[in-house]
């Protein structure tokens, strides 16, 4: 490893902004990266790939902006979230994908979330239970901005975080009476999706004084035992994210 560049994600200070956008898949960096000016790989080590840019603010000024991808689930999002803070980022949004948990919330909508149930492991070994895995407000408001802008279909409210994708519907498990049990329970209790980086990202960020929130693409339909159905509402997502990076800027605090 490089002398003075973070061990995981093979970045040092300067190689990214302080905006920083998660997806969880490398190869959805490259797709962001599309909608920088003068985009550049910075690094590809292992799940983490960069590409820093610069998209314009709503002054005309340039704002730099970076996109790491996380891999999948918690392990690997508080990995890359802490080493990125390290270099200099403060301000992140995540971008992914997810299954809906109620019917009103449909394939190609995207849901910004508030806060995450913290069904997974990694941020146990940071806080107790009681801690809140809850999306920092300013960027928040910024992502409900955006989507209002953009006119695209938007829902925003509770999300689940889980640790184990294969065990969604699955009969014949040690725990899939229990698993169903705890399925109907957040169905009841109104969580609109489920994925699994949030509860990493907003725990993380929020012991270390920095600012999260994520924005998901619907492409599955967990509500009726479908979790993947069909990769749509990710370019919306990206469009979002990215203009609630210029909301934010053009407040910036």
């Amino acid at each position: 490893m490089e002398k003075n560049k973070e061990y995981h994600i093979a970045l040092g200070k300067g190689d990214v902004g302080r905006y920083v956008l998660l997806p969880g898949d490398p190869g959805r960096t490259k797709k962001i990266a599309e909608y920088f000016d003068d985009a550049k790989e910075m690094a590809f080590n292992r799940e983490y790939r960069t590409f820093t840019g610069h998209i314009t603010g709503y002054d005309g000024k340039k704002i730099k902006i970076s996109t790491t991808s996380t891999g999948i689930g918690c392990p690997s999002t508080a990995i890359c979230v802490e080493e990125l803070i390290k270099i200099g980022a403060d301000t992140f949004i995540r971008i992914g994908t997810a299954g809906s948990l109620q019917k009103e919330v449909k394939l190609g909508d995207v849901v910004i979330t508030t806060a995450s149930v913290r069904e997974e492991g990694t941020t146990r070994q940071y806080v107790p239970l009681s801690y809140p895995a809850v999306a920092d407000l300013d960027v928040t408001n910024a992502l409900v901005g955006a989507a209002k802008r953009k006119r695209f279909r938007w829902h925003a409210g509770i999300a689940h975080c889980k640790d184990a994708f294969y065990t969604e519907g699955a009969k014949g498990l040690p725990l899939s009476e229990h698993n169903e049990e705890m399925w109907n329970a957040w169905y009841r209790s109104n969580v609109l999706s489920t994925s699994m980086e949030s509860a990493a990202l907003f725990v993380v960020s929020s012991i270390k004084k920095v600012r999260a929130g994520e924005i998901l693409a619907i492409i599955g339909l967990t509500w009726s035992n479908a979790p993947i159905v069909k990769k749509v509402g990710v370019e919306e997502a990206i469009k979002i994210a990215i203009e609630a990076v210029k909301i934010l800027d053009s407040a910036k605090k």
